[in-house]
């Protein structure tokens, strides 16, 4: 059995950029080592862990690349992480820049008079703009939107994931993959 250690691999597409920054696109081992075998991927670095089987030996990956081009232009997935990262981890309302603690999702059109659970119908609140918003539209609280709803695509977000990403949180054998793509401040 491997140890923590080993237990993730990170993936990229076949233009060597992670599929997603937030959160970080990997897989365990064993399906590297799956996708591997079935040439879906292939391995640009490994671990320095030996894995044996009756036909294979090999390192165990630590990153693998997509064979095939996966279209980041897709639509995001609807997650409170995806939410508040594609618009800056700010309010809609007063458009202050807040914690993903200190913020809440606002139903535009309220849940109560049928408003719906998406991309197009929910926008970051902070917790005081959300409670004097209540379940009123916009218009009728005298609170517009500072912004436009929208779904974003993949790009979109890994674009602004890539801005806070953690360094802490990454393996100091990823970095140089994770920030390959991120475009550098100037």
């Amino acid at each position: 059995m491997l140890d923590d250690r080993y237990a993730r691999t990170l993936l990229l597409n076949a233009d060597m950029r992670p599929l997603e920054l937030a959160p970080l696109s990997t897989l365990s081992w064993q399906d590297a080592v799956k996708g591997i075998v079935r040439g879906e991927l292939f391995a640009i670095a490994e671990y320095d862990r030996i894995i044996r089987s009756q036909r294979l030996e090999m390192f165990v990956p630590s990153v693998v690349v997509k064979r095939s081009y996966e279209n980041l232009n897709r639509p995001a997935a609807l997650t409170r992480e995806n939410l508040f990262l594609a618009y800056g981890c700010r309010c809609a309302y007063c458009g202050g820049r807040f914690g993903t603690r200190d913020l809440t999702f606002d139903h535009v059109v309220p849940r109560s008079v049928g408003g719906k659970s998406s991309w197009d119908n929910l926008a970051p609140a902070c917790v005081p703009c959300n409670s004097r918003k209540r379940n009123r539209t916009p218009s009728a609280a005298g609170m517009p939107l500072r912004y436009e709803i929208r779904q974003p695509s993949v790009a979109e977000i890994n674009a602004k994931a890539a801005f806070d990403l953690d360094l802490g949180g990454i393996r100091k054998d990823w970095v140089d993959y994770v920030y390959w793509g991120v475009t550098l401040q100037e």
